[in-house]
């Protein structure tokens, strides 16, 4: 579904594009009309000259071209034309017109009449014709042409004159509409960062802030916040209570088979058992959490730091087994995760290097164009890339000659798809083991 946004830049640019063109076109059907009238005004007072010229020598003719003083007149087919017709039929005609006459209708009227018409000598003219009635009785076909050349002419400048000031009223148009809409959706924009603000500081939205149709919206804003946040805050406590329940009975029972295992008894079922047992419980508990995280969220965490801390807790548990940890961090890397989740996360992975690397680890965090690639590579026999695939699977153990339950890489990925993370298995090309790349994307880092 398009963004309000889109929607009123659509609907803007189009409302503003058919009113251009409809303005255009009814602007110039007006203009053209008026080219037109401004040009009949023109032939009609050359007509009324020549009728006033003939008027002043009724009984000589072939003086008017004396009385007419206009250059265009005498100039051969200067596109200026006209055309006296006496009642005997004799033609007289300016000199313009050469040997041609005006292709005038035969039967005249009294009243001025304004047609266009084309001749082989001429080509397109307008015709202003009228028959008069002199004084003495006697009746005149005066005819007046001009070329349609200028008439043309001046349509088609009025067009591109017309073409340029819409186009310009038409980018001030669209310009206009995108403005209007940005002012419009700022409010919207501005109560999209506050809310996520708000959940973070856990302050109420002020409705005064923002636009009176924006202020119902607010307030349930702000309940619908309140509700979440306590909601997301009662599971994760209540998630906590049960871990911390859990673990006082099953180090008790940890310790009765510790007890009876120094006594001879066999209890090695039963201590796997526990810690499978523990182990799902764990994925149980990471799980209640994931489904109250992610986008619901806001939650900013210092991932160079978790990421150095745990690798100095990490290095002093390799010394004491004669292994080494190295780590390579970018500083101010900071990411929208819980930190409980992404510092499980990096136990399990840590955990799992440390439980199956020869000597070494090898643990790198920075910026790629994706987010931050989290790396943790180890020396170990790694993992073959037909297994891969089921490594990731929930509590599928490859090797069992190793403690352990096989959840640790469940629970990462069950952590990670909370936050849109990707967690993939490879080879490591610098120690030779298995390397595991935490990909977080862009919308996680602040």
């Amino acid at each position: 579904m398009l963004s309000l946004r889109k929607r009123a830049w659509i609907s803007g640019g189009v409302s503003a594009l058919v009113a251009v063109t409809v303005g255009t076109l009814l602007l110039y059907s007006f203009l053209n009309q008026k080219v037109l009238d401004r040009f009949d005004s023109t032939l009609a007072d050359r007509h009324t000259q020549i009728v006033v010229a003939l008027s002043n020598v009724p009984d000589d003719p072939d003086g008017l071209g004396d009385l007419i003083f206009d250059p265009a007149y005498q100039t051969p087919l200067s596109g200026r034309y006209w055309q006296v017709v006496g009642p005997d039929g004799q033609i007289y005609a300016s000199a313009s017109l050469l040997d041609g006459t005006l292709p005038v209708p035969q039967t005249g009227s009294g009243k001025l009449t304004l047609t266009d018409a084309e001749s082989t000598e001429l080509d397109q003219v307008r015709i202003a014709h009228q028959v008069i009635t002199l004084e003495d009785g006697s009746e005149w076909s005066v005819a007046v042409a001009e070329s349609r050349a200028d008439l043309v002419a001046e349509r088609a400048e009025t067009r591109r004159s017309l073409i340029v000031a819409f186009a310009l009223v038409a980018v001030l148009g669209l310009a206009s509409t995108i403005l209007q809409t940005a002012a419009i959706a700022r409010p919207l924009d501005k109560l999209r960062r506050d809310v996520a603000h708000r959940w973070e500081s856990e302050e109420a939205l002020d409705g005064k802030d923002y636009p009176e149709e924006v202020a119902p919206l607010v307030g349930d804003i702000n309940t619908l916040l309140a509700r979440n946040r306590d909601i997301v805050g009662r599971s994760r406590r209540q998630a906590a209570d049960l871990a911390h329940a859990l673990k006082t009975p099953s180090a008790i029972l940890r310790n009765e088979l510790s007890a009876l295992a120094g006594k001879g008894r066999a209890t090695d079922k039963a201590l796997d058992a526990l810690d499978r047992l523990d182990a799902q419980l764990g994925r149980s508990l990471a799980r209640i959490r994931m489904s109250n995280t992610g986008e619901t969220t806001f939650a900013r965490t210092d991932l160079s730091n978790s990421v150095n801390r745990f690798s100095r807790m990490f290095a002093a548990m390799a010394k004491r087994d004669g292994k080494e940890l190295s780590t390579v961090c970018e500083p101010n890397l900071t990411i929208r995760v819980d930190a409980q989740d992404i510092e499980e996360v990096l136990g399990n992975l840590l955990d799992n290097a440390l439980k199956w690397c020869r000597r070494a680890i090898s643990m790198t965090a920075r910026r790629v164009s994706q987010g931050i690639e989290l790396t943790i590579e180890d020396d170990g026999p790694g993992i073959a890339e037909k297994d891969r695939n089921a490594a990731l699977q929930s509590g599928r153990r490859l090797d069992t000659s190793t403690p352990g339950t096989g959840l640790g890489l469940a629970i990462a990925i069950d952590l990670l798809k909370a936050y849109d993370a990707t967690l993939e298995l490879d080879a490591s090309q610098t120690l030779g083991g298995l390397a595991v790349r935490i990909v977080l994307p862009r919308q996680l880092v602040r």
